[in-house]
């Protein structure tokens, strides 16, 4: 009787052990994130001969500064959905010795989204120099008469522009 307790014990503890080990299906796991968030906006806006401080400004401050290579920053981010596989992200920012951007490499490229590095196809977007604008803008067609928009242009052209009152200034003398 004695034995056969003992066993039931043991046998109850060494399960309760290996039950304790398992993952039960159905439970939470949170996202695990971890370093700085590098977006392909962020990356598009760098350019070369850029300062230190400006690319602080546009990437955030580097999570990695190491002290044998002073001239280099590293941005690294991973992400590890609950239970699944961890991604990561790694972005090298070097500078000369005028401290001023030279050159970037890593998993984002200027101008390349990710689905574009990815695919290889062209995604139908392209990134312009804004200095270089040469798209002319469409000439508007004129609204129908009688329709929505042709009251709508109507009520914004008879709009009366009403003068905004400028306060007194405060009298500031000791009384």
């Amino acid at each position: 009787m004695q034995n056969t307790k003992l066993l039931l014990t043991s046998f109850t503890f060494v399960g309760l052990l290996a039950l304790a080990g398992c993952s039960f299906p159905g439970v939470y796991k949170i996202d695990i994130q971890q370093g700085n968030v590098v977006t392909q906006d962020m990356i598009d806006q760098l350019r070369p001969g850029m300062t230190r401080r400006q690319v602080r400004f546009i990437m955030g401050n580097p999570l990695l500064t190491d002290t044998f290579h002073a001239d280099r920053w590293d941005y690294l981010y991973s992400l590890q959905p609950g239970g699944g596989e961890r991604q990561q992200e790694r972005i090298s920012v070097i500078f000369n010795a005028n401290d001023q951007l030279v050159s970037l490499s890593g998993d984002f490229m200027p101008g390349v989204s990710r689905d574009e590095a990815i695919m290889g196809k062209d995604s139908g977007t392209t990134v312009t120099d804004p200095t270089q604008n040469t798209e002319q803008p469409k000439p508007e067609k004129p609204a129908k008469p009688g329709s929505l928009l042709d009251q709508i242009q109507k009520d914004v052209d008879n709009v009366e522009t009403v003068p905004v009152p400028t306060p007194e200034p405060l009298d500031t003398s000791p009384q």
